[in-house]
């Protein structure tokens, strides 16, 4: 009788034992749960400010290329000789370089402009990486399509500005001062869209991160 008392008493306290060590779990996995509950709203809030820089730099940078574009566009300057009826024009159009820049900035900025709901949604929904891969695309074809322009606008304007003795190109800013000086306005903001841009696809490619 004894020993089947002993034997009774010791299964409960085995039970029991049983019963803590389950609990403990459960403690220890709760334990474990809460740093990654912690951790993905850390993840969504940075994300989420990605985002939201991302469309701060792309609405400037859209307005920079606007700017650059419309003063290019608009850049003529007519200068009289002796007469009224002998005059030198300078008009934009008449480089391709510079029509090239007018017509590249205006897609560049009309792309820009567009893309702004697009940022929006990226703010809305963090973690949706196709809207992401599609933007980080769009935008590295607008940084190229930018620095293209800007860099062969910026080599007119600095032959107009300085000219070249071995080909015989004269400067002729010292004269078409209005133009040389719009031209050059222009050429600097699309610079300022390109850096822009640069940071644009730097946080565009940052959202694409899981975490």
């Amino acid at each position: 009788m004894e020993k089947a008392e002993s034997t009774t008493v010791e299964i409960g306290e085995t039970s029991k034992d049983k019963g803590e060590t389950k609990k403990e779990k459960k403690g220890k996995a709760l334990l474990l749960g809460a740093p990654l509950e912690i951790e993905q709203p850390r993840a969504t809030r940075a994300k989420r400010g990605v985002a939201v820089f991302n469309l701060i730099l792309r609405v400037i940078a859209g307005i920079a290329a606007l700017a650059a574009a419309i003063t290019m566009g608009t850049t003529q300057q007519t200068l009289s000789f002796f007469t009224q009826f002998f005059k030198f024009q300078a008009n934009y159009d008449d480089l391709p370089a510079f029509t090239f820049f007018v017509v590249a900035m205006a897609i560049v900025s009309g792309y820009l402009i567009l893309s702004v709901p697009l940022s929006i949604i990226g703010i809305a929904r963090p973690a949706a990486l196709a809207l992401w891969f599609f933007l980080t695309i769009l935008d590295t074809l607008a940084l190229a399509l930018a620095t293209s322009a800007s860099a062969a606008s910026a080599a007119i304007v600095y032959l107009a500005n300085r000219g070249n003795s071995d080909a015989n190109w004269l400067p002729i800013c010292q004269q078409f001062d209005d133009f040389c000086g719009r031209t050059g306005g222009a050429v600097a903001a699309a610079f300022v869209t390109v850096g822009l841009l640069v940071l644009v696809v730097v946080l565009s490619a940052l959202a694409l991160k899981r975490r």
